[in-house]
């Protein structure tokens, strides 16, 4: 069941997502050669217990984190360690927040230093391709207009789009209903409709599509190796134009 929210929750998860921003510009201060994955979750706990939140990834599912912290060919579900960042690399922040019983989610792509070119258009398709999805999310689309705008961007640009995870609701939860594939043909599913809240998130791969998933039960990486990138943003379904909660 999808639940469309008042104009007061949508303020509530507008809030939370305030939170889930400053997370993302807090790493984009902090990321550099030398620091490691653990002190970036603990600025992020710092910066959502500054803000009087609470970290929805800690505990949810047995996750051990308050951020995922996924560098080069881990797609998703990264966990912070004592792994050092290095000049060239690429990491994708993912972060979500629970504010006065609602949530917001978030994700996005950083270099770590200089990085190669290959690198870099790896990360902006994978933003311009949750750009892209987002300005489908209207009354007037279907659910798949997103998946399929996604996919067709990514892979008109040579890459691959991720099909074993999903965006998804958002609200009272961190995750409900529907499920958002960043994939598929246009005109299917649900008609979207004012007061939908979604979090749409595009992993985009270097290579294929596949993924594998560690021993450790969470760490996702490409089957081949290749480098993956991750952007996500809380939308709401507006009258006219989608609001990103988390912009």
């Amino acid at each position: 069941m999808i639940t469309l929210r008042s104009r007061d929750e949508i303020a509530l998860i507008r809030k939370a997502g305030h939170v889930v921003r400053g997370v993302l510009a807090g790493m984009e201060k902090e990321i550099r050669p030398g620091i490691t994955t653990r002190e970036l979750d603990d600025i992020a706990i710092g910066i959502i217990n500054a803000n009087d939140a609470q970290p929805a990834f800690k505990g949810y599912r047995g996750f051990p984190a308050s951020i995922c912290t996924s560098i080069n060919e881990v797609v998703v579900h990264g966990i912070p360690s004592r792994r050092v960042l290095k000049e060239g690399d690429i990491i994708s922040i993912d972060v979500g927040v629970k504010l006065k019983g609602y949530f917001a989610d978030g994700a996005s792509t950083f270099a770590v230093g200089r990085i190669s070119p290959e690198a870099k258009e790896l990360i902006e398709t994978t933003r311009r391709a949750l750009t892209k999805g987002i300005t489908m999310a209207t009354p007037k689309n279907r659910l798949s207009d997103i998946s399929h705008t996604i996919q067709t961007y990514a892979e008109q640009e040579g890459f691959s789009v991720v099909r074993a995870f999903v965006g998804h609701g958002i609200g009272a939860k961190m995750h409900e209903a529907p499920e958002i594939p960043n994939f598929g043909k246009p005109n299917r599913g649900i008609r979207l409709e004012p007061g939908m809240v979604l979090a749409i998130e595009p992993m985009i791969n270097a290579g294929g599509y596949e993924v594998k998933i560690l021993d450790d039960g969470w760490t996702a990486v490409t089957k081949d190796g290749s480098w993956s990138a991750h952007f996500e943003h809380t939308i709401a379904v507006c009258a006219a134009d989608p609001e990103v909660l988390t912009g």
